[in-house]
């Protein structure tokens, strides 16, 4: 091929290209120049900012130790007079009860208790309205029990606590099988006209009883309703031609549950604590202690049988090892509180956090499934509403009359028990459903309690001492008549069960000061808004909620009574060493936070404080809240929230807001750091507003704290 000739360029065109080149270079070098500007602002900026923070920095090194010592002080202050307090109180409730002298049994005396319960069992009275008011009696015994059992720490004490509680709680049942045969030896007497059979109803605080006996029967009947307390049962033709009684015994309380955490776990002492670690808070649903009890029964397996469950449960006990413990946070609080008060521990709660080892929790077993078997999570899981003893008795034998006497036939046995499939033969299911057909039930859901979800049902397996949520078919719930029905192969004892933690995590939360001693801590629920108005050392539950709560709302009492009630109606916002196995939650230490619910309580009558979006985002060993003061029950400003940032060796005031579009620890320009928390805010705050805050009543600080340190708002939202 022939060369190609190289076009020429002419005179111009090299000028151009020349001149486009010269501005290319200059524009090149320009930019370089703006950049090294830029660079020389920002490292000169950054110097700056290092300058000033080291300042900060050497400013809150100076006056760390006074700032410690003066928290240090009011918090021991506290403590002291809290403490002085309780003590006092204690003193008088045990001089008034002594002072009464009604004859009750001091519930820990073993031989008075003895006696009482042998001298109980051998009373021959039969008269209902007496029998069931002793049953009432009997009850706060088994209270005064259960509190004596939670405290105890001698193991022998515990096991003849638990030996007394277990056979009253028996004796109390069987008190009320007796009152059911008195009432079923005169079923002929009380016939109802209309349907030839008896049915009635009988109640009181404690109870409510439906006894129904077969008269007539009529091979038609298919089941009853007691319309006044809204119970209702179906029964299989095979039944309805038989010489039964049904009964359905509505206990408002729940001795079964407590068997099954003693017969599986270690007794509790208490589930929900304190963080401060000097108050429990126990109700009839408390949690147990994590380690576990071996039966005699699974010592006897073989270890190819306990392999085989192993290897079921092992999904639902991966990932438990490695979780921080809320037990480990307590152990630690409560051993670095010396002999000279809780507030001893503040400078190593604020200057040693850092150093402190994380704790594993132990293994959990949750809900077991294994054979067909589906047992219930206690800790899952929480009994609301008492137990339903669902039934089927032999109809004792009728008096008649002869010659004006009244003649009937005494059974030594007492009340017998109508044996209806209660034991699972080796045939199929499809021959059990025909021999057995299931039987049904449908209760009105107790006006003491508030399902946030459809209960879920469980039974009674006696023989396991556990309930069982497996065997329950044909459910149906109607929410507006909060009525639940359903079938069980056979008559037993049930519950209504609701999880533990529906209402985690929080959605948000505030506190914020009404008036001198006097704050509303409000908590959005996943389900349901909770909000408590704290008036010194009593608290009152508030609520738009109206089925469920009228034995609660506009009541005052105090915090550890509160928590109780509010457990057992079905609201949970508290929390405890297991919780976390259950939500999820921000991953804080959990010293930090103790650290800064104390101080919160300390300003909760000048100060706000609120849910911020940045404590997920500012890492586990940091803490961001909105805070301001506030006075008067009008709600805070929208405007007036600042955000603050808490960690282990200081506090700072932010610069960003709720609204920015990214996190940053970049402090508020011109504020200053500060070793506490309660420092930092009084760098913001009025005069007025400082003295409001050393005025605060001891009582009313000790409860805010309790009530945060229960929640755990910090972490679980």
């Amino acid at each position: 091929m022939p060369p190609q000739k190289v076009k020429k360029l002419t005179k111009a065109q090299k000028a151009k290209q020349q001149q486009e080149e010269e501005e290319r270079r200059l524009r090149e070098e320009e930019e370089a120049r703006l950049q090294a500007e830029k660079e020389e602002q920002e490292r000169l900026e950054r110097a700056r900012k290092e300058e000033e923070q080291e300042k900060l920095e050497l400013k809150d090194r100076e006056r760390r130790e006074d700032e410690l010592e003066e928290l240090r002080h009011l918090l021991e202050e506290n403590h002291t007079a809290v403490t002085q307090w309780k003590r006092d109180a204690l003193e008088k409730a045990e001089w008034e009860k002594y002072m009464r002298c009604d004859g009750t049994p001091d519930p820990a005396v073993q031989q008075e208790m003895n006696t009482y319960i042998s001298l109980w069992r051998d009373d021959p009275q039969v008269d209902i309205t007496l029998i069931l008011k002793q049953c009432s009696a009997a009850l706060q015994l088994v209270e005064d029990l259960e509190g004596l059992l939670r405290d105890v720490e001698d193991p022998q004490e515990g096991q003849k606590y638990q030996e007394i509680l277990i056979s009253l709680q028996e004796l109390i049942h069987s008190k009320h099988h007796l009152v059911t045969e008195e009432i079923l030896k005169r079923a002929n007497a009380n016939v109802d006209l209309e349907t030839g059979n008896m049915q009635t109803v009988v109640k009181d605080e404690n109870i409510t009883l439906c006894l129904w006996a077969n008269i007539k029967k009529n091979p038609r009947f298919t089941g009853l309703n007691f319309g006044e307390v809204g119970f209702g049962f179906e029964l299989p033709k095979q039944l309805a031609v038989s010489n039964i009684a049904v009964q359905i015994l509505h206990t408002h309380y729940d001795h079964l549950s407590m068997l099954a955490r003693m017969a599986h776990l270690r007794i509790p002492t208490a589930s929900y604590r304190s963080l401060a670690g000097d108050e429990d808070v126990t109700a009839d649903m408390d949690e147990p202690k994590q380690e576990e009890i071996i039966d005699e029964e699974d010592m006897k397996e073989d270890n190819e049988t306990k392999q085989e469950r192993e290897d079921k449960e092992v999904q639902s006990m991966q990932g438990l090892e490695d979780r921080k413990s809320e037990a480990s946070f307590k152990s630690r609080s409560g051993s670095a509180q010396s002999a000279g008060g809780r507030g001893s521990q503040i400078q190593t709660q604020i200057e040693t956090l850092d150093a402190e080892g994380d704790s594993t929790s132990p293994s959990m077993q949750q809900t077991t499934v294994y054979q067909g078997v589906q047992v219930a999570d206690l800790l899952q899981y929480t009994p609301l509403g008492g137990v339903f003893f669902y039934e089927v008795f032999h109809l004792p034998p009728q008096a008649h009359q002869a010659n004006g006497w009244e003649i009937r036939q005494i059974l030594d046995g007492g009340l017998q028990v109508f044996p209806y499939c209660m034991q699972q033969s080796s045939a199929s299911d499809e021959d059990n459903a025909l021999t057995c057909p299931p039987v049904g039930v449908t209760v009105t859901l107790p006006d003491r309690v508030v399902f946030l979800e459809t209960p879920q049902v469980a039974y009674w397996d006696a023989e396991g001492k556990h309930w069982r949520m497996d065997g329950i078919s044909d459910m149906s719930y109607e929410e507006e008549e909060a009525k639940i029905s359903f079938k069980m192969d056979s008559f037993r004892a049930f519950v209504l069960m609701q999880e533990t933690y529906a209402n985690f995590p929080f959605q948000s939360w505030e506190l914020r000061p009404l008036d001198q001693n006097s704050a509303l801590f409000t908590v959005n629920g996943a389900h349901m808004d909770i909000s408590i108005t704290i008036k010194g050392d009593q608290c009152m539950l508030q609520s738009e909620q109206e089925r469920g709560l009228s034995h609660l709302k506009g009541k005052w009492m105090s915090g550890p009574a509160l928590q109780r009630a509010m457990l057992n109606t079905g609201i949970n916002i508290f929390v405890n060493e297991f919780t976390e196995k259950y939500v999820s939650t921000s991953g804080k230490d959990p010293l930090i936070e103790h650290a800064a619910y104390e101080q919160m309580a300390l300003f909760g009558s000048a100060c706000a404080f609120s849910w911020s979006k940045w404590n997920a985002k500012c890492g586990a060993e940091h803490l961001v809240m909105q805070v301001c003061e506030h006075h008067g029950p009008a709600p805070v400003p929208r405007d007036s929230w600042r955000l603050y940032l808490l960690g282990a060796q200081r506090c700072q005031k932010l610069d960003i807001t709720e609204r920015s579009e990214a996190f940053s620890s970049d402090p508020y320009p011109g504020s200053e750091f500060h070793s506490t928390f309660i420092h930092m805010l009084q760098d913001d705050m009025s005069v007025d507003g400082v003295t409001k805050t050393r005025e605060s009543s001891n009582l009313f600080v000790d409860t805010v704290q309790s009530l945060l340190c229960a929640t755990r708002p910090l972490m679980y939202s």
